[in-house]
């Protein structure tokens, strides 16, 4: 295990590595939308050194809108890592789990939910439209307005001292549930982390001293003496300013305070890995999700994609085969980009056949249907290879969990004391 922890925080060069936390709720089977939109990219994630990668199952997450019926939860556990298998995560490369094999999830979750305003829940945009637009869910639960908390939890768990940065890749259409939780971050460890000034802070410093009170914002009488007779009061005030703006922030913009100022954070503050994603629609033109019935999973046949693939919806302004179309509006186009790009030529038969009507949209879509059965056999050829042996995705899935939890509980130590002291005061009482 000691082998594996110093691999956990340093790179070949002994660099310190950064932290890539991300997960998926288990509602079934993936689809190539989960693909281009997370796997791809967590994938190549794993296999850049500057990253130690945690990529989990988020089963507590199913729950919080889903909580009525959980029949479904345990295997379709099994049939997202089946998933991530197939895609190309490694567990000899990431660090793959299941959300609730690390109690530790919780528990900091139940901490962090004591400092979270409820404003900044209710004011959470995703929260709103979900309450305006489902209909046949009962969301007005605890679970499902805390859903940020939770998912504040999952990240930052993963806090080390001993990491560079921690990072969530999202689209940009997720960055402010990444912003969420660095609010809630902030708040802790203003709350509950050191802010100490250094051995510089003495009279014979004390216009630099000054000079650097004024920076961050001090505005009224500075004496001196004053600082360096109360440094815990001019020290909460400092603590206040940075928590305000990001401690990471702070620090970068006043490069002094190093000198003068040393924080002793409890959790990382989270930032986000804006991902690049390709569109891909859904067979009907809308967003791809298995609710709506228009996705394409991992797992598909060659007759089931040939068929699925025919009816797809086009260009609207092609209503003859004789109307020319455009390219550029078109699902079927936009999935040709994926799957077609490596045949010579394809998308400029794609385009030019459009633009003039000298295709019709049903030679269109076989063409893509081949390109996209070709890209998907090695990917439904590993899955088929997992799926055969369902006891041995269970024991990785418990193999994952185990070396997750381990890191879980190192996070969960510094935070225990930071909130309750409690060591601090036994060792006091049992010396």
């Amino acid at each position: 295990m000691g082998d594996r922890e110093t691999r956990v925080t340093t790179g070949a060069e002994g660099k310190k590595r950064s932290r890539v936390i991300s997960g998926m709720r288990p509602t079934g089977r993936l689809h190539i939308g989960h693909y281009f939109g997370a796997l791809e990219n967590w994938v190549r994630l794993q296999n850049d050194p500057g990253y130690e990668c945690f990529y989990f199952i988020a089963d507590w997450h199913a729950l919080t809108s889903d909580y009525a019926d959980t029949s479904g939860v345990a295997q379709n556990t099994i049939e997202i890592m089946t998933d991530y298998l197939a895609a190309g995560l490694d567990p000899a490369k990431s660090v793959i789990f299941q959300q609730s094999l690390v109690p530790e999830h919780a528990e900091l979750h139940l901490l962090l939910s004591m400092v979270t305003p409820l404003g900044w829940l209710e004011r959470v945009p995703t929260y709103k439209e979900a309450l305006e637009n489902v209909k046949d869910k009962d969301l007005h639960n605890y679970g499902f307005l805390g859903y940020p908390v939770l998912q504040c939890a999952d990240i930052v768990i993963y806090s080390s001292p001993d990491i560079a940065g921690l990072f969530v890749p999202v689209g940009e259409d997720q960055v402010s549930h990444v912003e969420t939780s660095r609010e809630i971050v902030r708040r802790f460890d203003y709350l509950f982390s050191g802010a100490i000034f250094t051995d510089e802070v003495n009279p014979g410093n004390g216009n630099d001293v000054k000079a650097f009170m004024r920076e961050v914002g001090w505005d009224g009488e500075l004496k001196i003496n004053d600082v360096f007779k109360h440094p815990n009061a001019y020290g909460e005030w400092v603590k206040k300013v940075a928590a305000e703006m990001g401690f990471k922030n702070f620090t970068q913009k006043f490069r002094r305070c190093e000198r003068f100022f040393r924080f002793e954070l409890v959790l990382t503050e989270p930032d986000h890995m804006l991902t690049p994603t390709p569109r891909i629609p859904g067979l009907d033109g809308r967003k791809m999700s298995k609710s709506y019935g228009n996705a394409i999973t991992l797992s598909e046949t060659d007759e089931e994609i040939r068929k699925k693939t025919k009816v797809m919806v086009t260009d609207p302004a092609r209503k003859r085969r004789t109307d020319p179309g455009n390219p550029d509006v078109c699902p079927v186009y936009d999935w040709h980009k994926l799957f077609s790009a490596g045949e010579p030529g394809r998308l400029e038969w794609v385009r030019q056949g459009c633009t003039t009507a000298g295709i019709g949209c049903i030679e269109c879509k076989a063409a893509m249907a081949e390109n996209l059965i070709q890209w998907i056999g090695p990917k439904r050829e590993a899955r088929n290879k997992w799926e055969k042996d369902p006891k041995g995705v269970v024991e990785m899935i418990d193999e994952g969990s185990k070396r997750a939890r381990v890191e879980a509980k190192k996070t969960m130590e510094r935070v225990r004391e930071a909130v309750f002291g409690w060591e601090k005061k036994k060792a006091e009482v049992m010396k």
